[in-house]
């Protein structure tokens, strides 16, 4: 029986697939190319994230694959530029449709509303065509996940997003995936949401914490709720914290954002 993830994954292969029907692949790519001969390099998350006093990753989250719909009206050219107006370090995201609410798209609408922080495009790729696409929308990073690829698959695909100008934000979960840190990804995320259960252990990011290299660049993902657990974790050597439902779960997003903010 599939769990969650691999129902996703398997979804995602068939999406990508209609995907290049609508946009052909050599047509995405001219797309990109051009645009790079025009335009300037995506701000990085990592410099922001390392100059930031919060950290906070503040995600455009419209639904879940567990609690189904948190705010369906919301919307891209709105919330987005709330969260940094009332502080957000960075943005993330989610771009995947079916089980998350999101589209490609959110990204360059955030954009063109005047969001100008780095923003985390959100998937699970499997398909460097995704990475062109996050490109071709404005985002500054991509998200691998390291339970969706191979070793070798992985180092591809970040080899790719580099070669277009995005970060890499490398998810893991579990101590065997930790393998993956020798990639040497830009950003090490550490999900405390088990993907294939969705069940959700903050300190899941403080045991692996350890394991990875001092000198990591250190995200910790999902299930952060209370300040106090921020301040623990940049104790313990993190520098991203990437939070969504909290926030989207409100009638005001960014003002909770602020809310919380405060509270550190």
């Amino acid at each position: 029986m599939m769990d969650i993830l691999e129902q996703i994954v398997a979804d995602k292969r068939l999406e990508v697939a209609e995907q290049k029907k609508a946009l052909p692949t050599a047509h995405l790519y001219r797309m990109v190319e051009d645009m790079m001969d025009k335009t300037q390099q995506p701000s990085s998350m990592i410099k922001t994230l390392l100059g930031s006093t919060t950290g906070i990753i503040a995600e455009f989250k419209r639904k879940s694959p567990s609690k189904g719909w948190i705010k369906e009206s919301g919307l891209a050219d709105i919330i987005p530029l709330s969260y940094q107006k009332h502080g957000a370090t960075a943005l993330s995201i989610l771009a995947d449709e079916k089980y998350f609410g999101g589209k490609p798209a959110f990204i360059s609408q955030a954009r063109t509303s005047g969001v100008s922080i780095p923003i985390l495009y959100k998937e699970f790729v499997v398909d460097e065509y995704q990475l062109f696409l996050a490109r071709l929308q404005g985002a500054s990073a991509v998200l691998l996940i390291a339970a969706d690829l191979t070793l070798d698959e992985c180092r591809q695909l970040m080899m790719t997003a580099h070669e277009l100008g995005l970060e890499v934000l490398l998810e893991m979960h579990s101590e065997s995936e930790l393998d993956y840190v020798a990639l040497e990804p830009d950003m090490c995320g550490i999900n405390n949401r088990n993907l294939g259960t969705f069940v959700t252990d903050v300190q899941n990011s403080f045991r692996l914490a350890e394991r990875l290299p001092k000198t990591a660049v250190k995200v910790s993902e999902s299930g952060i709720s209370d300040p106090e657990t921020v301040r623990q974790l940049r104790a313990a050597g993190f520098k991203g914290f990437l939070m969504g439902e909290i926030f989207m779960k409100e009638e005001n997003p960014g003002q909770a954002l602020e809310d919380f903010i405060k509270k550190l």
